[in-house]
This record gives structure tokens, sequence and C-alpha cells, in this order.
């Protein structure tokens, strides 16, 4: 890699983000330093469009919590995302249940996580069923199918489910309050290397192809992108054998009385949708609605090869559903975009037809309106990086502990059919090593693309575990640099009592 001769460009500052003026002083940064500096590349001069210490590529739950994660710990920070708005599956598609879970028992990490919930509660952005049953008769009857299932502690849920539109405000208070320089509408489509060694990235953009230089990148694009980019190893299964992808949906004008009476009375288990589980599972308390479906097939009301099963996720006064994770495709390919054009179009098809059953044969949405359909599908699998360590699904199901931890995990497994709920406090290690991927200097990966086999993969792809990987990957890129050493190379020990500092619990 080469660097041309102009003038240095200025880094954007953070602070060009904060105040009231913050998008017109950010304008005036850039268009200041636009083409002052400039990197030979196999493509020819681009103009740079920002430096950084550490750059995070990809604002989902991982990525936000990289970047906050490395700013905590004193490195200038850059979070790069595609979209117009950070938060990934939670904002993209409308899943705002990240810590389901979460049981009585269940020991989590903390960090970045609680952050972000604590925040969420703060700012008005989350919101438990309790708080919107009106009718103290109904509050009883689903409390009490929750307090036998451990979902519900001295009268209170163990968790919230974030409302996802105010997820995209909440996120940007974090970003900006962490001292995260953010910056959206940019997608990533190259590396800079030196050897073995990442330089930075080649992004495009309404500005252009420009790069930008890093001396730490963390891949947090869920798909590996960056990593495979750039020439690291990585996995991924046919798509035959893929998770598949979902096109979540919000509705409005719902009866929430009857429809909640409805869920509740059916006293659905979990048996419905696990093939194996850990022993304590399949006789849990589901809110999920398949049956209509299941009949709605049966009737020729919609094709039987649709596969339609909705698992309503967080409720309004006013009568919304926030989520209803319903509509599934398999045979998507998350890595190819003929793929993930088709998924989508058929996707939005489907939840018309979902609508159509719902309104029909569901009790409470008769008078249903559709409120929204995600911005992208939800994807769930897709590459893998061949990292350093690949953890296994001996490791989450046997309490691994490991001297490189950097953060903690319940036992809880979901995909393929297992379902592992963490109702005992049993938790296992995340090692620092399955987000080191091989072959490539200072680059590391979190999220759901970090190393590790087909089972262990249906915990670490969870969004509570993939910010346990992101706050420890932005850790420790911050440290590398304070260092001056590769992140493979680390001090294990200082990266650990840094994450520490930031409320991890790691042992």
């Amino acid at each position: 890699m080469e660097i041309g001769t102009g003038s240095r460009r200025t880094s954007m500052t953070r602070r060009a983000f904060l105040g009231v003026a913050a998008a017109s002083a950010g304008a005036a940064v850039a268009a200041s330093c636009e083409g002052t500096h400039v990197v030979n590349t196999a493509g020819g001069d681009l103009p740079v469009l920002a430096e950084t210490g550490v750059l995070v590529v990809g604002g989902g739950p991982a990525g936000l919590a990289a970047a906050i994660g490395s700013a905590h710990a004193g490195a200038d920070t850059l979070l790069v995302e595609r979209y117009g708005f950070y938060g990934g599956v939670i904002t993209q598609a409308l899943m705002g249940s990240i810590t389901w879970y979460r049981y009585a028992q269940t020991v989590d990490a903390g960090g970045v996580c609680a952050e972000i919930e604590a925040r969420a509660k703060a700012m008005g952005g989350s919101i438990n069923l309790l708080e919107v049953l009106e009718d103290p008769a109904l509050t009883e009857l689903f409390v009490s199918r929750a307090e036998a299932a451990g979902l519900v502690v001295d009268g209170k849920p163990t968790y919230e489910v974030l409302k996802t539109e105010m997820f995209k405000a909440v996120a940007d208070s974090l970003v900006v309050d962490a001292g995260v320089t953010p910056l959206l509408h940019c997608s990533v489509v190259g590396v800079l290397k030196d050897g073995n060694t990442i330089r930075g990235v080649i992004t495009e953009s309404k500005s252009g192809r420009q790069v930008i230089l890093a001396k730490r990148v963390i891949d947090a694009t869920g798909d590996a992108d960056v990593a495979a980019l750039s020439g690291a190893p990585f996995t991924q299964a046919p798509k035959s054998e893929l998770m598949e992808v979902s096109t979540n949906f919000s509705v409005s004008n719902v009866d929430l009385g009857t429809f909640v009476t409805y869920v509740a009375m059916q006293n659905r288990t979990m048996a419905d949708w696990v093939t194996e589980d850990c022993g304590k599972e399949k006789n849990g308390f589901s809110t999920h609605v398949f049956q209509a479906f299941q009949e709605a097939a049966e009737a020729g009301e919609i094709p039987s090869d649709v596969v339609i099963k909705a698992f309503p996720g967080g409720f309004t006064p006013g009568g919304s559903v926030l989520s209803l994770n319903a509509v599934h495709q398999y045979g998507i390919d998350p890595t190819s975009v003929w793929d993930l054009t088709g998924a989508e179009i058929e996707g939005r098809r489907r939840v018309l037809m979902a609508m159509d059953v719902l309104r029909k044969r569901v009790p409470g949405f008769e008078n249903a309106e559709l409120s929204t359909i995600g911005a992208s599908i939800g994807c769930r699998e897709s590459r893998k990086i061949q990292g350093e360590y690949q953890i296994t699904g001996d490791d989450v199901r046997n309490q691994a502990r490991f001297e490189d931890s950097i953060g903690i995990f319940p036992e809880f497994l979901d995909a393929y059919g297992i379902l592992c709920l963490p109702t005992t406090g049993r938790y296992f290690h995340v090692p620092y090593r399955i987000t080191v991927p091989q072959g490539v200097e200072n680059l590391l990966v979190a999220g759901r693309c970090v190393s590790g086999d087909r089972v262990s993969y249906a915990a670490t792809r969870q969004m509570g575990c993939c910010m346990v990987t992101g706050q420890g990957a932005g850790v420790a890129a911050a440290l590398s640099l304070q260092q001056n050493r590769t992140c493979r190379q680390i001090d294990v020990g200082m990266l650990q009592a840094a994450l520490v500092a930031q409320g991890v619990r790691i042992v």
C-alpha cells in the first residue's frame, strides 16, 4: 500500500457529531479535507475518507459493543454502517427481544448489553407485557404461566423487549456519548493490506469510492465480509443446510386482551418447535402461534410449502404487536445478492398471506393492520471464520472455562431444532481466540461469524453473545494499540482487567 504525497487529511473528529450543529459540522470537516490525502490502490488513486485507530465495520449488536468498548478503552474509534441507522437485526429486522433467554437463575456477562438495556429503559425504548395488560384477571393469568416457567420474579419480568424503532435513537445516543465517530450510508467493498496486515478498507457511498485508514479493524458485519475480503480462511455450509431467513413485521389495532387470553389459554409449550433439548425445555411456556397457519395451509388458504410460524414479541398499550417473527424461508445464501433479492420480495408477499390468516383465524387480530415490514430480512447464518480456537458444542454444554475468557454467556442454545435454556445458572466462558482469524494481522471478528462448530453456533449467534465478542474485540483492539502489539499478541491479563473495569463478568 502506497501513500500519496498530498497534504495529510485530518481524521473526522468525534466532536463534529456533538451539539446542535452536529450534521453541518461533520459535513464541513469532510468538505474541507476532501481529496487532500490519496492512497494508491490496485484500482488507482483513492481519496481518504477518514483515518482512525480502531475501525468497526457493521453497526449491529456486535458492532455497537465493539465500538463502545473500544472508545471506553481510550481508542479513536469509527463505526461504519451501510444503512442509515445502527442496531443491525434489532432495527433492520424488528428483533427487539435481545435477552428473551433470561430466566430467574440466568447469569449474564453485563457490559455493553446491560448498558444498552439500561439506556433503552431510561429513554422509554423498552416495554414488558405486564405494563400493558390492563385487566387484573388477565395479568394474573399470564403471570401464573410466566412465573411457573421462571419468566417472572417477584411480579417483574426477567427481561424487557426493545422498541425497535426507538432503538435507532437509543443506539445513536450510545454511540455519540461513548465518543465514537459515526459513519452511516457507507459500505465496505475492499481491504488495504501490507503483506498479511490489514491497514484499512475501501468504501462505496454517495461520496464515491474512498479509503478509510485504520490501525485496527473489527469485522462485525455478521457475514465476515471484511475477513473474506482480506483472505482470512472461513467456512460456510451449503445453503441447503443454512438456517432460515425471516421477514419480520409489526401490527397495530390488535385487541391485546383477547389475544393474550387466547395465547395463555392455549398453554403452548416449546415442545411444539424443539426436536432436541437439555431435559427441561419441552414443558416451557411459549407464546407462539402455529395452529392458525397449519389450519390455513390445510384449508388451501396458503401454499403448503410456505412456512409461517409466528413468534410475537413485544406489545404496547395501544394494541400494537412490535414484532412478529413469522415468515421463514430456507435455502437462502445471505452472501448471494440474487438470493437476498428473491428472499426480500418473496418475504413481503408472505407477510401479506400471514396478515390474512391472522385476521381470519387468530382472536384479537380481526381488525389488525400491518404497520411495518422489516427494512431487511433477518439472516441467521453464513460465513464463520477459522480462528485461533474453534469453540464447540461440548464447550457450551459443559460450562467450558478458558484462560483467555472475554466474558461469559449463559448455557443457551437455540438453532437447528436444539433448545437449551439457561434456567439453572450454568454458563460458559467465551474465549478471545475465537475472534482472532488465522492468517491476517490486526483484524478481529465479532458477532455471529466468530470461530465455532455447528452446535456452538446455536449460542454464539445470539445477540447477547454477539455483544460479548464485540466488546471483547473492541477493548482488545484498543489495548493492542496502547501495547504496540498485534491483536494476536496482546496481554490477555490486561484485556481481562479492562473488560472487568467496563462491567463485564469474565469468570
